[in-house]
């Protein structure tokens, strides 16, 4: 029998990791009204906890084992943690990634003298091909979560959460010197394996809760049919923790000493970047924001208050060309934007006519085609303080006799359904389409609706939000021949600028 209390405090990972801050985020304690500590192994030389386990794998082997370099399968972060430490160690090192990993990882892997393989969609793709090259070439297969030294390495985190928090600041850690609740995230589980194993010989009384993405869900399977699952497909959003197959030692271990596995969704992990970044500054990748994502489920599905949560901020190997996905992500999660489908009388004016209803509510998106020639649909984005705020929009809306249906939680409507709103225009529609920037603030959309003539039929109406100093509007118009004057004097007076796209290429292809 394996002691891991004995194998984690003589574990070998200083000479790569550093000790890392467990520091209180305050707006994420504040906004539950617990204390929510931070360990932070996003700020590790490779941006993630990987590094330990890795580096204390690779300690362990013999010489020659050494000489013949290592080889490993990832989905970016124990990648990069082999890369490094074999490049501190003087080892050389092959490591065969999922083509689906994101270009920054990969890079950087690259960046270490290691050799990158793409191989497969997925973690489980790539690691069969990864053994296979280990048998082949004789290296040392160093796998990501199932060997007991990289379970390990990961618990050291254990061990220096306990001393640290009970070093902490009285006004920090009240009353009591031991967590309440750790939450971890969970791919192939050798973080939570690693950090459940020690804290529950050394603090019994607190919990470990693991916390997996709903779509990348294998160990939660595994222990709620208490035999290993493996998954037919993973979500690669959260691609640190698209594991289909858990090992079988993290899975004994997990199924031994975590008190609980939750699930969160994509825009929960959102949210969960963006929470942690107005604490912290600090992007997170998805995986890395994990388990701050199941704490704020876990603490306000539980109503729980004043207890003391530490949370592992796991990661920050995050791709930049993700960020405007959890941006918009983000609201949908805090209830704080809604999505409507609207059904109008079609005629001239009943745009703005809606969009006054709405009164001071803050407009984010407005999608609108032509399509007949007494009804019209709008696709409309609101904000909203909450779910009871919104509940009190539907009543408005009721009253004023629109008949509105709520799309916020439909995954079809958010992710495509948005961006295709559009069509050709009917036949023998006269109409010229026009790209409209006016400076975004309250009310902006409003005044520039107010601002057109109603015998303007509005045809096409495009406009998003993004939090930028400008809001962008396209708009299709049908002008009467005797109005096309009066038009262009409007034009003219506009304080911001206009660009005729009746002639563009992509409008005369898609739209027109």
């Amino acid at each position: 029998m394996i002691d891991y209390i004995e194998l984690i405090e003589n574990s070998n990972v200083y000479d790569a990791a550093i000790v890392t801050p467990l520091t209180r985020a305050k707006k994420i304690s504040d906004n539950s009204k617990n204390n929510v500590f931070l360990k932070r192994e996003d700020l590790q030389p490779v941006f993630s906890f990987k590094i330990r386990g890795a580096y204390n794998k690779i300690c362990s082997l013999t010489i020659e084992q050494k000489k013949l370099g290592v080889i490993t399968a990832s989905a970016g972060n124990h990648a990069q943690g082999v890369a490094f430490s074999a490049k501190r160690l003087g080892i050389s090192a092959v490591v065969v990634m999922p083509e689906t990993t994101p270009k920054i990882k990969i890079d950087a892997v690259s960046s270490y003298g290691a050799k990158v393989v793409l191989f497969g969609e997925s973690y489980s793709d790539a690691a069969a091909h990864a053994e296979q090259l280990s048998k082949t070439s004789n290296a040392s297969y160093i796998h990501p979560f199932d060997d007991p030294q990289v379970i390990a390495g990961q618990g050291t985190i254990a061990l220096e959460i306990l001393e640290q928090f009970s070093r902490l600041e009285q006004s920090d850690r009240p009353e009591k010197g031991t967590p309440d609740i750790i939450f971890v995230c969970i791919g192939g589980g050798g973080l939570a394996a690693g950090i459940a194993t020690y804290i529950k010989h050394k603090s019994p009384n607190t919990k470990v809760i693991g916390v997996q993405a709903d779509d990348s869900n294998a160990m939660a399977r595994s222990i709620d049919e208490k035999t290993i699952v493996t998954l037919d497909e993973v979500g690669i959003f959260a691609d640190g923790v698209a594991v289909k197959t858990v090992g079988k030692e993290t899975f004994r271990l997990c199924q031994l000493y975590l008190d609980e596995i939750i699930l969160v969704n994509t825009d929960e992990i959102c949210s969960a970047i963006k929470d942690v970044f107005e604490d912290t500054r600090v992007l997170l990748e998805p995986a890395g924001a994990l388990a701050v994502a199941g704490a704020k489920q876990y603490l306000k599905k539980n109503k729980l208050l004043g207890l003391n949560v530490v949370v592992t901020a796991s990661g920050a190997n995050v791709n930049f060309d993700r960020l405007r996905h959890v941006s918009e992500r983000t609201e949908f999660a805090e209830r704080r934007e809604s999505v409507l489908a609207i059904n109008l009388t079609e005629r001239s004016g009943i745009l703005r006519e809606f969009c006054a209803t709405l009164g001071a509510r803050n407009i984010t998106e407005f999608n609108y085609r032509l399509s007949h020639k007494s009804k019209a649909l709008l696709y409309v984005g609101i904000s909203i303080k909450d779910a009871p705020d919104l509940e009190a929009l539907m009543r408005h809306l009721a009253e004023k006799n629109y008949h509105a249906t709520d799309l916020t939680d439909n995954e079809t409507a958010k992710l495509h359904v948005r961006h295709m709103i559009g069509g050709h225009a009917q036949k023998g529609l006269s109409e010229v389409l026009y790209r409209f920037q006016f400076p975004e603030k309250p009310g902006a959309l409003m005044t520039f609706l107010r601002n057109m003539d109603t015998d303007w039929n509005i045809s096409l109406f495009h406009y998003r939000n993004h939090g930028a100093d400008f809001g962008r509007v396209l708009c299709g118009l049908q002008i009467p021949s005797d109005s096309k004057k009066k038009f262009q004097l409007f034009l003219q007076s506009l304080q911001f600028p206009y660009f005729d796209e009746t002639d563009n290429v992509a409008y005369k292809l898609f739209l027109s």
